[in-house]
């Protein structure tokens, strides 16, 4: 499946894991402030503020998987099955469909403050892309440097979510996720002492002790615990590389290798590409599965006055650096 993360040292970071078992054709994509978007049935916008994330662009259309515009607010969607619900349209409603929400929300919002009150009126709808692409059932991390919501759509209705770790996985719901973590409340990065018992002498054999019970399985809701851990022991200086390096740790801790989730006979799920985008900087960063050299899209060295989509194909071949 997924996970999204964010990270503040100088700057602010959000970016995320895409985990499948195959791709749909993944760009970096960025959508200058005149290209025009023709929602279903909220109108269109023409001029809005402009956006750089991942997509698979079809008919024209980019459709984004995770995307943060020039003023620092970034979304992502991840996989939600079986638990996601959307509705038909609703009179005196915003009703946005699932595939449009991403850039609904960052051509018309600063700020996480703005995409709250702007999701106060949204209804999301059911309504697919063409009638080759089922729609996809998803969950929502929207974050700025000032903190993190999610929002999920289910039967019985929207829920936003204020989100303190800035972490994101799949199933089950945030809530619940959140609640979780209390389990791993003596989690630490230091040893501990013995607390087993007073009658036993049980010593710290090894360096890492601290974090023993971690939970190292695919599954999302460990995932959520390992990387939301990770995320919030983690140290970095707050110079550009270093900070870049430290968010591809981060969900490097999650990162998911061919042959340990298998699907079918033939299926394995791993981790496609992995972004990391300064927010502040609008510049986007990533590795792929097959290529671990982190490559960069600059938003602001293309025109962002235009009206047309720069797209540029992920490199999935491995660059290897020879030192002699």
């Amino acid at each position: 499946m997924c996970t999204a993360a964010t990270y503040k040292t100088k700057d602010f970071y959000f970016g995320r894991t895409l985990d499948y078992e195959f791709s749909y054709g993944d760009e970096v994509v960025i959508t200058p402030r005149n290209f025009p978007f023709r929602f279903r049935e909220a109108g269109e916008i023409l001029s809005h503020y402009a956006f750089i994330g991942a997509a698979c662009v079809i008919d024209g259309i980019p459709l984004y998987y995770e995307a943060v515009n020039e003023k620092g607010l970034g979304v992502a969607g991840l996989n939600f099955v079986r638990n996601a619900f959307y509705g038909k349209s609703t009179e005196g409603k915003d009703n946005i469909a699932q595939f449009e929400l991403i850039p609904w929300i960052l051509s018309k919002c600063s700020s996480l403050a703005e995409a709250k009150s702007l999701l106060n009126n949204i209804n999301i709808t059911d309504t697919p892309f063409n009638d080759k692409l089922p729609v996809a059932k998803l969950h929502w991390l929207i974050s700025d440097k000032t903190g993190s919501i999610t929002l999920e759509a289910v039967r019985d209705g929207l829920k936003i979510y204020d989100n303190p770790v800035g972490v994101l996985t799949n199933n089950p719901p945030f809530d619940i996720q959140l609640f979780n973590l209390n389990n791993y409340r003596h989690l630490s990065p230091s040893g501990r002492e013995n607390t087993f018992s007073d009658n036993l002498e049980l010593k710290e054999y090894s360096r890492g002790m601290g974090g023993m019970g971690l939970p190292g399985d695919l599954s999302s809701q460990s995932r959520f615990v390992r990387v939301a851990f990770v995320k919030e022991n983690s140290l970095s200086g707050e110079g550009e590389a270093e900070s870049v390096s430290q968010f591809f740790h981060i969900l490097g801790s999650v990162d998911q290798q061919r042959g340990c989730c298998q699907l079918s006979e033939k299926e394995y799920e791993i981790t496609l590409y992995t972004s990391c985008c300064n927010a502040d900087k609008g510049i986007y960063y990533y590795t792929t599965y097959n290529n671990h050299q982190i490559s960069a899209v600059d938003m602001h060295r293309a025109d962002l006055d235009k009206d047309c989509l720069y797209r540029y194909n992920m490199i999935s071949t491995e660059q290897i650096n020879y030192m002699n």
